[in-house]
């Protein structure tokens, strides 16, 4: 079974063969951090954690670069409204979103690079753009020179003219050509900056990224991915910058990008009113319903979030929890059979997470029909249990899924169930009613059988 995945460079979906077959190198990019990330910050994480998880089984060794940007001036801005250093404001975030992030099921990167700990290599690369005649200064900035590269623009698919055309290019006296973009430019006394070849200053936003791979994963890496909105110009830059420094060397194999995410239908804004950040979406809905969502559709199409949508997936992952909470035994996933399951199959076609995860309701509904101890059943849950690990998904327990957050509450919950008990040996029924009203009212459903009264959440 080999994985095909879509290549944004050749806009085409290609087999996938890395670069050496013991060892897979993937980047992707992170965060500016300045404030709580937003809900479409969460999506190329979870699909980058599904490809991560996927490449892992397929591979074993795999390095995943994930980086965080500590240097903008977004992050100055903040600080400055805030009357904190930077780098506490920034150290702060980015706590932030690693536990948010971990609360949508996403695996920790294998590495975890910032940019404030890599000047020196974005120093040096900068002075090899000069060398080799791809870069200039010019009061007190460093500009790439977008016309010594003869495809610039390849990426993207855009023209020099194409570029200029509507882009939100920075007209400046000191560039060559507009579309030339910085590499290093000059700080203030008030702004944070760092001693260099011109001056001190602070690195331009596209370098970044370039150093850290070259770093860690060397000059060039299998897959670099991000959301869609960074082809241009972040993608192309980085390109650029990297492929110019070594001497045309291939910088990147395979560029992935995941599609946009909308709310309600419309483009997510503080202007509109429609912006949700990760933690607001967590304090209503569990990560794994949130992760869910951001999985229904096909990772390169766009995304309408909304909260009809978070609801079907709490839905469905009741659906699928209650499916394996039939059959107590313990079950590890199994593997053997998992090639030739059809979901994993869609997961091996550009991560077609959707028909994969209707592969889960399949066997699910073969769990509800089949006898929860036979043969057939312990199948199909084993095999859930290994397709929803490469999605990140079924990863609680059963019982603990249903009784949720209420889970701290057990006490008083187990003390009601007790005193309903009493109440219908007294034979008060009617108060045995209003005891199974009260906890209903709170979300708490009770299910009574021949072995005793069970509760889960609503």
């Amino acid at each position: 079974m080999t994985l095909t995945v879509y290549n944004t460079a050749t806009r085409k979906k290609e087999p996938f063969q890395p670069i050496k077959a013991d060892h897979v190198k993937m980047y992707v990019c992170g965060p500016t951090v300045y404030n709580l990330v937003h809900i479409g910050n969460a999506r190329p994480v979870v699909v980058f954690d599904t490809l991560f998880r996927v490449l892992r089984y397929l591979y074993g060794n795999v390095t995943y670069a994930r980086n965080i940007t500590d240097i903008d001036d977004k992050i100055m801005k903040a600080a400055a409204e805030n009357g904190e250093p930077i780098n506490v404001l920034a150290a702060r975030y980015a706590a932030d979103y690693e536990k948010d992030m971990a609360q949508l099921n996403a695996l920790p990167p294998t590495i975890v690079p910032y940019a404030t700990e890599h000047l020196d290599e974005m120093i040096t690369m900068t002075q090899a753009l000069i060398d080799k005649g791809h870069a200039y200064t010019a009061e007190g900035h460093v500009l790439f020179d977008v016309k010594s590269m003869a495809d610039y623009g390849k990426l993207s698919n855009r023209s020099l003219d194409d570029m200029l055309d509507g882009a939100r290019v920075e007209v400046a006296s000191y560039k060559k050509y507009a579309g030339d973009f910085v590499l290093w430019k000059p700080s203030s006394e008030s702004e944070p900056g760092w001693d260099s070849p011109w001056g001190r200053g602070r690195p331009g936003w596209h370098l970044e990224c370039s150093a850290m791979i070259e770093k860690h994963l060397g000059n060039t890496i299998d897959i670099h991915g991000g959301g869609r909105d960074l082809i241009f110009p972040h993608h192309e830059n980085e390109l650029a910058q990297s492929q110019c420094a070594h001497n045309g060397e291939q910088y990147v194999k395979y560029w992935m990008h995941n599609g946009y995410l909308n709310i309600d239908g419309e483009k997510m804004s503080k202007s509109l009113g429609n912006f949700r950040t990760v933690r607001e979406l967590l304090a209503l809905y569990s990560g794994e319903v949130i992760r869910f969502a951001l999985l229904s559709a096909q990772y390169r199409s766009e995304l309408d979030f909304s909260a009809e949508l978070l609801e079907q997936s709490k839905s469905s992952l009741d659906s699928l929890y209650g499916a394996l909470s039939k059959i107590e035994d313990d079950i590890a996933p199994s593997s053997e059979a998992l090639e030739k399951n059809p979901g994993f199959k869609a997961l091996m076609d550009d991560m077609n997470t959707p028909q994969a995860i209707s592969e889960l309701h399949q066997l699910a509904k073969l769990i509800n029909k089949a006898d929860a101890g036979s043969e057939q059943a312990q199948m199909a849950k084993g095999m859930m249990l290994s397709l929803s690990n490469l999605m990140g998904l079924l990863q609680e327990d059963a019982e603990a899924w249903f009784k949720g957050d209420a889970n701290d509450d057990a006490g008083w919950i187990d003390a009601a169930i007790e005193e309903r008990k009493q109440a219908k040996l007294d034979k008060q029924y009617a108060r045995a009613d209003e005891i199974r009203a009260e906890l209903s009212a709170k979300g708490i459903l009770l299910e009574d059988s021949p072995a005793g009264t069970t509760w889960r959440k609503a």
